[in-house]
């Protein structure tokens, strides 16, 4: 078991996810104007929290082999919450100015990176 000086919890994402993630991070990184592109990134956002609760909880279940009734009622929630939570995501980066967009964008980037010592 290898330890590392922080915990950290990763997922792996589909190919295609990743695209639209480098493709709205560059549009941040890059515009003069980050806040023309805060749908994109609110939307790359939802993603990956659709990813990572199907990868840290959804998949756990999957492999678990619960009955069908438990996963179908499990999905039913994670969908419900991501429902209300994506709004949150579009509401809160749009009241953010180009710099506070930026260092989302490069929050997201760090994490994109491979833990420290692996």
């Amino acid at each position: 078991m290898t330890t590392h000086p922080k915990p950290s919890l990763r997922f792996y994402h589909s190919a295609p996810l990743r695209t639209k993630m480098h493709k709205a991070l560059r549009a941040v990184e890059d515009a003069p104007d980050p806040r023309a592109h805060v749908a994109e990134l609110a939307a790359v956002v939802g993603e990956l929290s659709e990813a990572g609760f199907d990868y840290y909880f959804l998949r756990a279940l999957r492999q678990a082999k619960v009955s069908f009734v438990v996963l179908q009622t499990a999905s039913v929630g994670v969908s419900g919450a991501l429902r209300l939570m994506n709004p949150v995501f579009r509401s809160a980066l749009a009241t953010m100015d180009a710099r506070q967009l930026r260092v989302v964008a490069a929050h997201i980037r760090h994490l994109m990176e491979p833990p420290e010592g692996s």
